[in-house]
């Protein structure tokens, strides 16, 4: 899936910068944990989804979202934490408190679980993103929900579980979806007894009927790049606009309507520049 592995044999006559330098994914962290951090499609894509997740059923104030943002899962492991490419939640407040922005959320303090999370597949992450990793096992008595259907028994030996672990199977998040800009591919999964089960998607599109909004792959341009886009969609199949989409849109509106009003002047023989002079 991924073309280069640093550090790249040298060639005669020899392969692009783009093909030879080093990325993010391929040096080390001061974190020996860490993956790495956000590279600039992970920024641009996620802001996408910020600006286009808007449920309707829910008002602006009592929906929030954050891309790469800790999220504390375990009341008695505190320190333990994922870290999204993406995730909405509805029903809390926007701001903390009514007040602030959040630093990170913390499960047992808001009381309500992520409803979706988007992961965008990378290097490092690829595997663990879609569960393929060999996972730490339970003991039986923190498989139990506690509170917002939290399970907070400490994990085997201590160690936090693996990503898809924690969505499925401690926050029970409704829908986790995974999107590779390497291969374009959109994947979807629903909680069924317990488990994720792969939906099978028509026109590579996710719909969460509770939130009355659904994911797909819009092929357009964002930031001045011109690409396949994961974002969101409305009942009517369509594509949620940003603030500055929805500018654009009445910009050009008032324009049309602009030119159709001075090509009626001159069809009733009237100079609109004579007019406008005057």
């Amino acid at each position: 899936m991924f073309p280069f592995k640093y550090p790249v044999p040298q060639t005669d006559p020899p392969l692009s910068p783009r093909e030879t330098l080093p990325t993010m994914y391929d040096l080390k962290s001061e974190d020996p944990e860490e993956p790495g951090l956000p590279d600039e499609f992970h920024d641009w894509q996620a802001q996408l989804l910020s600006l286009t997740f808007r449920p309707p059923h829910y008002p602006p104030q009592q929906v929030f979202c954050a891309s790469d943002m800790n999220l504390y899962y375990d009341v008695r492991h505190p320190g333990w934490y994922k870290r999204p490419d993406w995730f909405g939640v509805v029903g809390v407040p926007r701001l903390y408190e009514q007040v602030d922005m959040r630093l990170s959320y913390v499960v047992w303090q808001e009381g309500v679980n992520p409803y979706v999370v988007v992961e965008l597949l990378s290097p490092g992450t690829e595997k663990e993103d879609l569960g393929e990793t060999e996972a730490e096992t339970l003991p039986v008595e923190s498989r139990e929900g506690v509170g917002n259907g939290q399970a907070i028994e400490p994990q085997v030996e201590h160690k936090p579980p693996r990503k898809w672990q924690v969505y499925e199977r401690i926050l029970r998040i409704p829908y986790y979806v995974v999107f590779s800009r390497y291969t374009n591919q959109l994947r979807g999964f629903t909680l069924a007894g317990g488990h994720y089960q792969e939906l099978e998607l028509q026109e590579s599109r996710v719909w969460i009927p509770e939130l009355d909004l659904g994911l797909g792959l819009w092929q357009g341009e964002f930031q001045g790049i011109e690409r396949l886009w994961l974002r969101w969609y409305d009942a009517q199949q369509n594509w949620i606009l940003t603030e500055a989409e929805q500018e654009r849109q009445r910009a050009e509106a008032a324009e049309a309507q602009l030119q159709s009003l001075l090509e009626r002047l001159r069809e009733s023989g009237i100079d609109p520049d004579t007019l406008l002079g005057g």
